[in-house]
């Protein structure tokens, strides 16, 4: 056995791996195991361009002084997800800050964060973060490069299908269908001898796994990327007005919500209150393919006047299961449901797969002639 290119081989699917799970984790919005900086507000502790493991908030624990969390920003570069430091706490959120930073965060007009802003918190080992040097340059790269492809391709055929989290899943499995139809047709006239070649070549468990992974990945994108925390500002003034975001303390506005579906498949979307300041009714909706459906969202002022944000936390499921499955997974935990539904999806798509394709190798003749890559390549040069 070459231990060497077993190795080298290992390493390669590793770091690809580590480069979907960054690209990805910054279309959705939310960090998949690895995360990056982009500046250098946190110097030296994470360069920027460089990777850290993130660990999601939902499984992370409390949140101490010291943390490291990624963040939906409000202010901060005009928002969007942030890693900083936790170096305090008060009744209305953390205080945070860039370790490279002379202010807080709350110090340039950055609202204090809320629990539910916060996404994944850094992995750290003897109070230092797991740091991957340069990662997200590399990354930042790719997403620049998968973006681009996305928005021609979407010329192209006349359709916004491509574009975002969902169109980068379909992109993914296309290309993977796409290659090994390829490599099937360009190999169809020539023999293979099984015997002799047995053990080499690319193992089409492989492939079909990646066109699962593919689908998987779109499916996720489909109920992660529309879910998440929304916010409400609202002041709590000592007299009425005709603003709505403005109401008497210790009264309550009601105002029409609107949750729309883009996508084909039917969904079922569940809500979380952050506080007792803020309810919707109902909290579960049914919302079919390329549909809106209206709900009635209450906001409460506190009895002490003053600016206040409330979160409203969204989760969204396809509808492959019975609803009353999905709400039994739910309140166990809201990541179940999509581990269930991406089983239910990838599993059998793997299966099926097998079976019509078999386990035979996609392999590389050096005997008979040039593989169906080699000749692929010949003809393109």
């Amino acid at each position: 056995m070459n231990w060497r290119g077993t190795a080298t081989k290992a390493v390669g699917a590793v770091l690809a791996l580590a480069l979907v799970a960054l690209v990805v984790g910054q279309l959705l919005g939310q960090p998949v195991l690895l995360s990056y900086v982009t500046t250098g507000s946190m110097e030296p502790t994470i360069g920027a361009g460089d990777g850290f493991v993130a660990v999601p908030s939902a499984v992370a624990g409390p949140i101490e002084e010291g943390d490291i969390v990624v963040f939906e920003a409000e202010e901060i570069q005009g928002g969007g997800l942030t890693t900083h430091r936790v170096v305090g706490e008060t009744d209305r959120g953390f205080v945070t800050r860039g370790d490279a930073n002379p202010f807080t965060d709350q110090d340039s007009g950055e609202p204090p964060v809320k629990r539910e802003q916060v996404v994944a918190v850094a992995w750290q080992i003897g109070g230092e973060p797991v740091v991957i040097p340069h990662l997200g340059t590399v990354a930042e790269g790719v997403q620049g490069g998968v973006e681009t492809l996305q928005f021609r391709l979407a010329g192209l055929l006349g359709t916004r299908s491509l574009l975002g989290t969902q169109g980068f899943g379909y992109l993914i499995f296309g290309l993977t269908v796409l290659l090994y139809a390829i490599d099937v047709f360009l190999s169809s006239d020539r023999r293979r001898d099984r015997a002799r070649e047995r053990d080499s070549g690319l193992s089409t468990r492989v492939v079909v796994g990646a066109m699962a992974a593919s689908l998987v990945l779109a499916a996720t994108a489909a109920m992660v990327a529309p879910a998440g925390s929304q916010s409400f500002e609202i002041v709590s003034s000592e007299f009425e007005s005709e603003r709505s975001d403005v109401i008497e303390a210790g009264t309550n506005e009601s105002l029409q919500f609107t949750v729309g579906n883009g996508g084909q498949v039917p969904v079922y979307v569940y809500f979380e209150e952050g506080s007792e300041n803020i309810d919707i009714d109902p909290d579960r909706f049914d919302v079919g393919g390329d549909e809106l459906v209206n709900g009635t969202l209450t906001l409460t002022a506190p009895p002490e006047t003053g600016a206040y944000r409330l979160f409203l936390t969204e989760h969204r499921y396809l509808a492959l299961l019975p609803e009353s499955q999905v709400r039994a997974l739910y309140s166990v935990h809201p990541w179940l449901p999509i581990v269930v539904i991406d089983a239910l999806i990838g599993v059998p798509f793997y299966l099926v797969g097998i079976v019509l394709v078999g386990t035979e190798r996609v392999r590389r003749r050096d005997r008979d002639g040039p593989s169906a890559i080699d000749r692929l390549l010949a003809r393109l040069r």
